[in-house]
Parts: structure tokens; C-alpha cells; sequence
């Protein structure tokens, strides 16, 4: 007859092992400390101040900084739609104590970039997929434009108008591209560095329309500064109802979300990636957390490193053909 004390015992035993060997990979891979009790966690927001990538960052560390009982600080290196924010994340020691958060801007720069300062594949660690949003095409108050349906009806008599993106390869630049295409319109676009400079922009009148996540461009709404015309994924979204999708108004099957992830440099530890992306799974369950990425249109997606690969890798599928087939560059306007 078995011993089912003894039994409960041994796996008591093995648990015990098994969670020492993983803290013991940790402290052999950090140094001399279990991560991450060495040093504050650096969390690079690879676009300015102001736009929705810093204001995820911001978001996402104090409660980080809460789960990990270390602070971490976010650092804006903004420019090169991501490039050269990335590029610094890439450059620094795979210790777990830098990591990034991207936008999607990041699927597109392979194929839109001539020559990238790293690797997107091997110079790069997936960490976890934040989560996906519509974004928003919004009319600044002095264009005298206050719906879509009018926008179209102008642009199909000819008159031109300029949206401004977060840069150009932006997913909001190539989703506009991709409609002025589909229905032959004749818009100019104005690349800017950031959403902070690109609603300052569009609220002073300088630019007639803008194209922004939602997270970015829902506050301007809120406050009246700028009108909302249309969304650019297939359903609409919850935080504004009253918002038609591009696909409910003349152009069925349009489809273009926005995305946010956070990476690590490629030779990060696999034990430290999973340790990270645990963490930040805890946070995205925060309800404090969630309710705040909820408030901006922004839907929580988590999950495992392999999640955030595969839906990368789809990303850079699609807009690269996209870049390619119209032979867009940086030069583009």
C-alpha cells in the first residue's frame, strides 16, 4: 500500500527544487543577485513624449515597478518611427534590466527602412503583445470637415487633402495610403516624429486631418479639440460607439489595428524574457491597469513570448508587401 505522506513529501521536495533552479538561473544570468534586485529596470519608450507609446510606458511601470519591487524608469528616445529608440534597446547589455515598448511602426520599418542598425530577428527578443486598437482619423475644428462621408465627397471631386501619421511607414500612414488607393483619392501626408507634435498640429489648425491609435487621439475628442470621422478596424469600437469603421462606410474589409509590445535585446536570457513577460502578464491583470488601457480603446492582449513572434512576423507579412508593392520610401510624402 502506498504511502501517501511520503508521497506528498517527495512532491513538496520536487516543487521546492524546481522553483530553486529557476532562481538560481536567474542569479547565474544577472550576476550575483536574483533579477531584479541589482539595478532599476530601464523601460525605453522608443517614440517622444505625448504620444501613446510614452503614455503606455507610463502606464505599465509603476504597476511593473510594483510586481518586481525594483524601480523602473521610463526613458523617451524618440525618432526614426521607432528606429532609433529600438536601436539603443538593442545596444545594451542583455542583463534584463532594458527592454522597450514599440509600437507598430516596428513591422513596417524592415521593409520600409534601405538598412536597419540591428537585426529585427536575431538583435531582437520578443517579450510580450500589449495589446491592439482602432486607430482614429480625426479633423482638426478650422478644416471645416465634420464627417467622413464628406471627406469622401470632397476628395472625389479632387480637392486635396493633408493628413499628418506618426511618421511615414507608420501604420497610419500606410492605412490611409492603402484607402486613398482603394478609392483614388489625392492626399498629401505630413510625417511627423511622434503623436504629441502631430495632435499639437492638428489642434492649432496647421494639418486638416490627423490619423492616430485611439489611446492617442481619444482625450482631443473628449475635450472637443478635434473631430472624429472614422475608425480603421472591421467592428467599432466600445469607447466610441457613435464612430463608423472605414469598412462600414464605403470600403468593406478594411482592417488596419494599432499595436503596442515590449521587446528585450536578442541574447537576453530565455529565462529572463519569461521572467519579464510573467510580470507583465500579472500587470495587465491589474484591474487598475486594465481599466486604464480600456479607457483609451486599447485591447489587452498578454500571452507568451510566441504570441507577440507569430503576430509580428504576420505584421511584417502584410505592410511589407504593402511598402513594396507601392514602392513607398522614406522620402514619401
Amino acid at each position: 500500500m502506498l504511502d501517501l505522506a511520503k508521497m506528498a513529501k517527495r512532491a513538496l521536495f520536487l516543487v521546492l527544487l524546481a522553483l530553486g533552479a529557476s532562481s538560481l538561473v536567474l542569479a547565474q544570468t544577472t550576476g550575483t543577485g536574483a533579477w531584479p534586485t541589482q539595478k532599476p529596470i530601464r523601460l525605453i519608450a522608443v517614440f517622444p513624449p505625448g504620444g501613446s507609446v510614452d503614455q503606455v510606458a507610463r502606464i505599465l511601470a509603476p504597476a511593473l515597478q510594483s510586481e518586481l519591487k525594483q524601480n523602473v524608469i521610463v526613458e523617451n528616445v524618440g525618432g526614426a518611427s521607432g528606429v532609433i529608440g529600438t536601436s539603443a534597446m538593442t545596444r545594451s547589455d542583455p542583463d534584463g534590466y532594458t527592454f522597450a515598448v514599440v509600437f507598430d511602426t516596428h513591422g513596417v520599418n524592415p521593409s520600409l527602412k534601405d538598412k536597419l542598425p540591428y537585426d529585427t530577428i536575431k538583435d531582437i527578443a520578443p517579450v510580450i503583445l500589449v495589446g491592439t486598437s482602432p486607430m482614429v482619423l480625426v479633423a482638426s475644428k478650422k478644416s471645416g470637415i465634420t464627417s467622413f462621408k464628406q471627406l469622401v465627397d470632397l476628395s472625389k471631386t479632387g480637392k486635396q487633402f493633408s493628413y499628418g501619421s506618426i511618421g511615414i511607414g507608420s501604420l497610419g500612414h500606410l492605412a490611409m495610403a492603402r484607402l486613398a488607393k482603394q478609392a483614388g483619392f489625392d492626399w498629401n501626408h505630413i510625417p511627423y516624429r511622434g503623436g504629441g507634435p502631430l495632435m499639437q498640429d492638428v489642434l492649432g489648425g496647421q494639418v486638416e486631418l490627423a490619423v492616430g491609435s485611439e489611446f492617442l487621439v481619444k482625450p482631443h475628442i473628449e475635450s472637443g479639440g478635434v473631430i472624429p470621422l472614422v475608425i480603421t478596424t472591421a467592428k467599432r469600437s466600445p469607447a466610441l460607439p457613435n464612430v463608423p469603421t472605414i469598412a462600414e462606410s464605403g470600403f468593406p474589409g478594411f482592417s488596419a489595428p494599432a499595436w503596442w509590445a515590449v521587446l528585450a535585446p536578442g541574447k537576453t536570457p530565455p529565462a529572463l524574457v519569461d521572467a519579464m513577460n510573467k510580470a507583465l502578464n500579472k500587470v495587465l491583470k491589474n484591474p487598475t491597469v486594465a481599466a486604464k488601457f480600456k479607457a483609451q480603446g486599447i485591447e489587452i492582449v498578454g500571452g507568451p513570448p510566441e504570441t507577440l513572434r507569430d503576430f509580428i512576423g504576420k505584421q511584417i507579412a502584410i505592410w511589407g508587401k504593402f511598402v513594396i508593392e507601392n514602392n513607398i520610401k522614406e522620402t514619401s510624402q
